[in-house]
């Protein structure tokens, strides 16, 4: 009898020390993947060239990224938004696209380093995920043509349907154009070919105004809707990118960061985000720029950020972007809400905290279901603004509190 009890009380604990062990190597894999997956970003912007670099040596700039990289890492933070394309240019030597005005102070002039190259390095050292953002069809935010170098792909079609200067907007590439979508392919490819990102992600600036296809429209006009139409010219671009960037590296992740209100995207831009949550094959994950404050009166964070989880049907991730630009501004467009960012900062890490503690409770379902990938992260716009802007003093307490709460999480 005394034996068979020592039996049973040893295989007793047995049970409880392996269910122990389970419990503990799911937890610590379930770590490991929230490490992989989760995103805690900063977009870097062409402006923070210009601020940062303007009239530098190559060794002033290094000096300038080692100091982003570290005040990126000392923060908490695990990902950069890195803008390698902002005008069909590049900060990046390539066969395609002339070096950046916004690096070098004029288009298509040389520096002796590779900066994206650079960045990448210093960054993967720390552990630092890079992302790399293009912004498509933008080719200049004023109308002037005349600093286009001949040498970017824009400098032929200029005066052509490819090419549009609207005014008031500035300069862009037709959507509907498939030379457009080609060039803009072989751009992304050109990256995730030579460069070892992380992420190539678009923002919001797709379609620019209501005019720039009506040409291309007109052969077709009868068969489809001009709305319609224009769904079809961006998803088709979209899958084109993300069909290149798998076949070149299955690894990297493509992204989108779109207006964060759900109706711009299809009366403005022609952003079928609902098709790219809903079906596989479009993208890797959102970044919806969730630009409003709690008390915005027609766009209130909480119920926008969960109008966006409503449209997810597929694998997608969301990581929402947040605006930190707005600390100690009139918001304009909250109505009643429009002096939030002025009386109060801490909103953004009372945002944080909102999408920390859905993606805790999300983790939590997982686990019972045996998915092991967490779908919640943010972005913060933008890096100057994080770490050495001083425009206005609720600016200064709102990135106070929030560097605060970042390093003890």
């Amino acid at each position: 009898m005394k034996k068979k009890v020592v039996v049973f009380v040893l295989s007793a604990v047995a049970v409880v020390v392996a269910v122990f062990l389970f419990s503990y190597c799911r937890i610590q894999v379930m770590s490991v993947k929230e490490n992989e997956t989760s995103m805690r970003a900063v977009f870097i912007s062409y402006i923070e060239y210009m601020k940062y670099f303007d009239e530098k040596s190559d060794l002033g700039v290094k000096k300038e990224i080692d100091t982003m990289i570290r005040n990126v890492k000392e923060s908490g933070l695990n990902t950069i938004i890195l803008q390698v394309r902002p005008f069909s240019d590049a900060i990046y030597p390539s066969r395609i696209f002339p070096l950046s005005y916004t690096v070098v102070g004029t288009e298509g002039g040389k520096r002796d380093f590779d900066i994206l190259a650079y960045f990448i390095e210093q960054a993967h050292k720390e552990s630092l995920k890079i992302h790399a953002w293009i912004n498509p069809y933008r080719i200049r935010n004023t109308t002037d043509t005349s600093e286009i170098s001949e040498e970017n792909p824009c400098f032929k079609w200029l005066n052509t349907n490819k090419v549009k200067v609207i005014e008031g907007k500035g300069i862009y590439y037709n959507p509907a154009d498939s030379d457009v979508m080609d060039l803009i392919v072989e751009g992304v490819k050109e990256i995730v070919t030579n460069y070892s990102v992380d992420g190539i992600i678009f923002d919001d600036y797709f379609y620019p105004d209501e005019s720039i296809d009506l040409e291309n429209y007109e052969e077709i006009k009868n068969t489809i809707s001009l709305s319609d139409y224009r769904l079809s010219n961006t998803n088709t671009l979209v899958k084109m990118v993300y069909d290149a960037i798998k076949e070149e590296n299955d690894k990297v992740l493509f992204g989108i960061s779109p207006d964060g209100n759900i109706t711009n995207n299809y009366e403005m831009h022609y952003a079928d985000i609902k098709k790219w949550l809903k079906e596989d094959g479009y993208i890797d994950y959102i970044m919806p720029q969730i630009y409003y404050g709690f008390y915005h009166e027609t766009k209130p964070f909480i119920e926008t950020l969960k109008e966006w989880e409503s449209l997810i049907e597929n694998d997608v991730l969301i990581y929402p972007a947040l605006a930190l630009y707005k600390a100690g501004e009139v918001d304009q467009y909250a109505k009643s809400g429009s002096n939030e960012w002025i009386e109060n900062d801490d909103i953004i890490v009372k945002q944080m905290k909102v999408i920390t503690e859905k993606a805790s409770n999300q983790n939590k379902e997982q686990l019972v279901e045996n998915s092991l990938y967490p779908s919640y992260g943010y972005s913060l716009f933008r890096y100057d603004f994080l770490f050495t802007a001083t425009s206005n003093e609720q600016l200064l307490k709102e990135r106070e509190n929030l560097l605060t709460w970042l390093k003890d999480q």
